[in-house]
């Protein structure tokens, strides 16, 4: 009897582990007393980081490698500045502008380095969302650059094996730029709203509000300023922190902030 022949093999299943590299923005605005930072409440049903409150922002996606107008300090700078090569440098700086557009609706982008920024109308914004639109694209469309100097380097956290995913996150702090507003416009969270930071920690201490570790040190990070100025003068030395998988219990457990590199 013949063999009964096999079906070909498909395609191999996407690594659950692999590390996708992602950017975060810190968004910062002065408030009385100190300065309030933007956080979003992701919604139940995420697959990550359910329940938790965030600052904006997600992976790098294929859109973020097209090419765009820059306003402000170019790849290069930015490779050096968060230790990663310059191809890779203008994609993080790319997502970080494009999540903030797109879940908050504050676009860091104008038609020169200086002076006010430009605006996209929302069903712009939706394109780019639903994958329909690049942020390259829609800002070439408008005359529109990326304002990197509105962008400041911060931090870079790489999430340990074993949580089901893991990222490579980069965080961005910038200030909100004068005319726009912030508002909750992705599906992903459920609340959106300016808080100081120690507001935040006093309402984790409570039991409303859930943080993860890289969360709660850039949290510590910002209740140190007084001024969204000092945010901005910031100098900062981008190095990678690894967190091991028995450092995460700890740091939720508030047992500091500091993890072995």
């Amino acid at each position: 009897m013949p063999a009964t022949p096999h079906p070909p093999p498909g395609p191999p299943a996407a690594d659950p582990e692999a590390i996708r590299p992602a950017a975060t923005v810190m968004l910062v605005r002065d408030a009385h007393p100190g300065i309030e930072t933007y956080v979003l409440r992701r919604v139940t049903t995420m697959a990550f980081a359910s329940g938790m409150t965030v600052f904006p922002g997600g992976a790098v996606d294929g859109g973020d490698h097209g090419a765009a107008t820059w306003h402000g300090p170019d790849p290069r700078w930015w490779g050096t500045a968060i230790g990663e090569p310059p191809g890779a440098a203008r994609a993080l700086v790319l997502a970080a502008v494009r999540e903030l557009f797109e879940e908050t609706g504050v676009l860091l982008a104008g038609p020169a380095a200086q002076g006010p920024v430009g605006v996209l109308p929302d069903d712009v914004r939706e394109a780019v969302v639903q994958h329909r639109a690049t942020l390259p694209g829609v800002l070439a469309e408008a005359g529109l650059g990326v304002r990197s100097d509105l962008l400041r380097p911060w931090a870079n956290w790489l999430t340990p094996p074993g949580q089901g995913r893991r990222y490579d996150t980069f965080f961005f702090a910038a200030a909100l730029p004068e005319g726009q507003q912030a508002r909750m416009l992705t599906t992903e969270a459920d609340l959106g709203q300016w808080r100081r930071p120690d507001d935040l920690f006093a309402e984790r201490a409570a039991g409303r509000t859930k943080l993860m570790p890289p969360t709660m040190a850039m949290l510590r990070d910002l209740a140190g300023f007084a001024s969204v100025e000092q945010v901005l003068a910031q100098t900062r030395v981008v190095t990678k922190v690894r967190v091991r998988p028995e450092d995460v219990a700890r740091l939720v457990a508030g047992d500091g902030s500091v993890v072995p590199q």
